[in-house]
């Protein structure tokens, strides 16, 4: 069983022909997978395939990924002759040697080092043969960034399991509490309405009927039930593979709905106090669920 963060770094590091690429990812917490690539010059065409390979391990959450090369790019420089300007050159200097009537002892080499004559192109990288070397690199940062998401899930997994622990404790007490106080509900109604209707004849199986429906929209025990179902669920996706941290999300505002129709139902100050500690601890588990892909 794994629970992945949504907050993590990688680095990954490759070499090929005397160059070095350097792949660095981080990544936090956002509502959907929100990925921002940054190539260099020249490498724009690889960044569909690198957006995939983030796809395979990141389903949700901000993701920025920087690619850097440095290192020997000389075989990519390509050196060629501009014929014609040269011939200019060596023209033009052979008419000035002619008019000013000195020896006219031009070398290639100085020729070779006016502007211009010799040009120096660099040339674009084979990407495709270049993609296997690039991809090890962006591979390794990924996996490094799996393994620290892992790590940080295992300890919000544990962290959300101690918080859900103390709110199982907290909806322990109500549930013992619960009976007492709808008998006690029960009898300060019985007493309100005998004392209201003291001098009207009712019958007392009516009463005791009006006092059991009165009474009832205090039971808060659908609720209670309802939060154990959500309990057990969250336990349950605690243990499962993948994202679910949308489905936590989910559970969290169906908990904050039973918890606050409790706290309406029930009309008492232990119980109240209790309901306050309960929402305060979801409020803590929300954080926790926010960085959970």
């Amino acid at each position: 069983m794994t629970v992945k963060s949504m907050t993590g770094f990688g680095r990954g590091e490759s070499e090929k022909s005397g160059r070095v690429w350097t792949t660095e990812i981080r990544c936090v917490n956002n509502r959907f997978l929100d990925v921002k690539i940054k190539l260099p010059r020249g490498y724009t065409a690889l960044e569909e395939r690198i957006r995939k390979k983030v796809a395979d391990y990141h389903q949700r959450g901000r993701v920025d990924l920087v690619l850097n090369v440095q290192g020997d790019f000389s075989d990519l420089q390509k050196l060629s002759v501009n014929a014609a300007l040269a011939a200019s050159y060596r023209e033009t200097l052979a008419q000035m040697a002619k008019e000013l009537k000195i020896k006219d002892d031009t070398t290639l080499s100085q020729l070779a080092s006016y502007p211009d004559v010799l040009v120096r192109e660099q040339q674009s990288e084979d990407l495709e043969s270049v993609w296997v070397v690039i991809e090890q690199a962006v591979t390794e940062a990924l996996q490094g960034c799996e393994e620290m998401r892992k790590q940080e899930g295992e300890s919000l997994r544990a962290d959300l399991q101690k918080r859900i622990g103390a709110f199982v404790a907290d909806i322990a007490r109500i549930e013992i509490i619960v009976p007492t106080l709808v008998e006690k509900r029960e009898q300060s109604l019985r007493q309100r309405l005998e004392k209201l209707l003291a001098n009207v004849d009712l019958d007392p199986l009516r009463l005791s009927q009006e006092v059991a429906i009165m009474a009832d929209k205090t039971d808060v025990t659908e609720e209670l039930v309802r939060l154990r179902s959500h309990i057990d669920q969250f336990e349950r996706f605690l243990k499962e593979n993948g994202s679910v941290g949308r489905k936590l999300d989910f559970l969290i505002q169906e908990f904050l709905r039973e918890v606050n129709t409790l706290g309406s139902k029930i009309n008492d100050a232990e119980t109240a106090h209790l309901t306050v500690d309960l929402k305060s601890e979801l409020e803590k588990i929300r954080e926790q669920v926010q960085n959970i892909e």
